[in-house]
C-alpha cells in the first residue's frame, strides 16, 4: 500500500496541498489488503505484560530480534526500542504495552492469513519468557489502570493529560483496549468516499458481531463489548461516524475541512516533541507553533491521530472490531474484501445500509454495547443486517475466485463469522460460553479460551 512520500518536510503553502496526501494514494485497479492486529499480553496469573518490568516487553523484543530476524526501531540512537520491523511489516506498542502487528499489504486474504499465522507461531514460541500469553480480546480482562505502566513514546504523556478532558474513557482507550483492523486501496475520490460511507454504516454491525470484551477487572459486566462502550465517550471531536461524510456529494475536501478543525496532539521536530493540544490544524497552519511551520509530515501525523470508525489516510482503514483469536480475526478482512472490492456487493451494501442515515446508525452504536446483534435498527436488527452483509461478501469473494494451493477460495475465512451470525451470537458469546469468574481455574481457563 502507499507509503509516505519523500516530501514530508515540505511546507504547506495552501489548503489545497492537504488533498495531495489522498490523491497520491489513488491506485486504480489495485486491490491490496492489510491487517492490523492488537493483542493483550499477560502472565499465567493474569497480571499484565509491562514495558519496564522484567520479564516484559524488552525481553520479548530481544527474543523476536534474535530468533526471527526482526529489526529494532528507535526514535533516536540512544532511545529505547519502541517497535520492530521486518520487510514491510512492523510490531508496535500501544500505550499499555498491547502488541500490534501491522502486516504487509497483500493481494488476497490467503496471503494475509499466512503472515498472521506465522506471526502467531512466533509469539507462541515466546512462552518461555515468563509464560507470557497473547489474547485476542477487545479489552484487558484483568488489569486495572493502576496495574499498567506506560510505554515511553514521546506523545503518550501528552495524550495521557489531554484525552481525559475530552471524555470518560480516554485512558481506557489508550491502555486497555485492543482491536483488529483492515486497510484497503481506493482508485479515486469518488471510490474513496463511496467506500468510506459504506464502511461507516457497516461499522456498528461489525462491532456487534466481533464484540469480544465481556470481562473487566476479572468480572463479567453484562456487556457484549466494553471496548464499544469506550469508543462512545472517548473524544467526540476525533471519533464517531463522521456526519459530514454521508451525503452523496461529500468529497475528500470535506474530510480535509473536518480534520483541519480537530485539535492536534503534537508537533515533532527531530528529537523534540512539542505539545499542540491547544491548536487545531487550521490554526497551526495560520500561526505555527514555537517558530515551526506546518509541513506535509505534520499533516500526515495529524491524520494518524484521528480515530473515526473508518478513516482515510493513504488507505481506507476500518476500525470497528474488537480483537479476536486468529480464526475470527481473519474473517474480518475477508468480510470487508468481499464488500469493498466487488462492485456489485458494494452497490448492494450502499442500498442496504445508507438509507437508515447517520443519526440512526449513531444511536445504535450505544445499543451494541449490551445488545450486540440483537440491537434494533428501524424495522430490523443488526443480526439480520450482519447475515445479509456476510451473504453479499460471500458472493463478492466467489466472484473474485482467488484460491489457495488446496483450491479453497477466500470464502473459507467467512465461515466462523457466518456460524455466529446465524444464531445472533458474537465472538465473545462463543468464546466464553459456560465460563465463570467464580470457577476455581477461571484465569487459566479464560486464557486458554481467548488465546490469539
Amino acid at each position: 500500500m502507499p507509503t509516505a512520500s519523500d516530501t514530508s518536510d515540505a511546507p504547506i503553502t495552501r489548503e489545497e496541498d492537504l488533498l495531495g496526501v489522498f490523491e497520491q494514494a489513488f491506485r486504480p485497479g489495485v486491490h491490496t489488503v492489510g491487517i492490523e492486529c492488537e493483542r493483550v499480553g499477560l502472565f499465567p496469573d493474569g497480571s499484565p505484560l509491562r514495558y519496564h518490568a522484567r520479564p516484559g516487553v524488552q525481553d520479548l523484543f530481544a527474543a523476536l530480534v534474535e530468533r526471527h530476524g526482526w529489526e529494532p526501531v528507535r526514535d533516536a540512537p540512544e532511545a529505547p526500542v519502541l517497535a520492530l520491523s521486518r520487510g514491510r511489516a512492523s510490531i508496535t506498542l500501544e500505550p499499555g504495552s498491547q502488541f500490534e502487528l501491522s502486516a504487509a499489504p497483500h493481494g488476497d486474504v490467503h496471503e494475509v492469513a499466512r503472515e498472521l499465522l506465522e506471526h502467531r507461531e512466533e509469539l507462541q514460541g515466546l512462552a518461555s519468557v515468563g509464560g507470557i500469553a497473547f489474547l485476542g480480546v477487545g479489552f484487558h480482562p484483568f488489569a486495572r489502570q493502576d496495574d499498567l505502566d506506560w510505554v515511553p513514546k514521546p506523545r503518550y504523556p501528552i495524550m495521557r493529560e489531554h484525552l481525559p478532558t475530552r471524555g470518560a474513557y480516554g485512558l481506557d482507550m489508550m491502555r486497555r483496549t485492543a482491536t483488529v483492523q483492515a486497510n484497503f486501496d481506493f482508485a479515486s475520490e469518488a471510490d474513496a468516499m463511496k467506500k468510506l460511507r459504506v464502511a461507516l454504516a457497516m461499522s456498528p454491525v461489525v462491532t456487534a458481531l466481533m464484540a469480544n470484551s465481556m470481562v473487566v477487572e476479572g468480572q463479567l459486566t453484562g456487556e457484549k463489548s466494553r471496548r464499544a462502550r469506550v469508543w462512545t465517550d472517548m473524544d467526540r471531536d476525533r471519533s464517531g461516524l463522521l456526519p459530514f461524510a454521508w451525503g452523496a456529494r461529500a468529497g475528500l475536501g470535506d474530510y480535509v475541512q473536518w480534520a483541519l478543525d480537530v485539535p492536534m496532539f503534537i508537533v515533532k521536530r527531530e528529537a523534540s516533541t512539542h505539545r499542540a493540544t491547544h491548536l487545531t490544524f487550521r490554526r497551526f497552519l495560520r500561526e505555527g507553533l514555537e517558530g515551526h511551520r506546518a509541513t506535509l509530515g505534520d499533516w500526515e501525523t495529524h491524520l494518524n491521530t484521528l480515530f473515526p470508525e473508518a478513516r482515510i489516510k493513504r488507505t481506507l482503514e476500518v476500525r470497528g472490531a474488537d480483537a479476536a483469536p486468529a480464526r475470527y480475526a481473519l474473517g474480518l478482512p475477508a468480510w470487508w474484501v468481499g464488500i469493498l472490492y466487488d462492485s456489485e456487493a458494494l452497490d448492494a451494501a450502499t442500498a442496504l445500509l445508507l438509507p437508515y442515515g447517520h443519526d440512526a446508525w449513531q444511536e445504535v452504536r450505544a445499543r451494541v454495547v449490551h445488545q450486540g446483534l440483537k440491537a434494533p435498527l428501524g424495522g430490523t436488527t443488526l443480526g439480520h443486517l450482519a447475515r445479509a452483509l456476510l451473504a453479499l461478501a460471500d458472493q463478492g469473494l466467489a466472484r473474485r475466485a482467488v484460491r489457495d494451493p488446496e483450491g479453497r477460495d477466500e470464502r473459507a475465512f467467512l465461515e466462523p463469522l457466518k456460524a455466529l451470525a446465524e444464531d445472533d451470537r458474537c465472538v465473545g458469546d462463543a468464546l466464553l460460553s459456560g465460563w465463570s469468574p467464580a470457577q476455581p481455574d477461571a484465569v487459566r481457563d479464560y486464557i486458554q479460551r481467548t488465546r490469539f
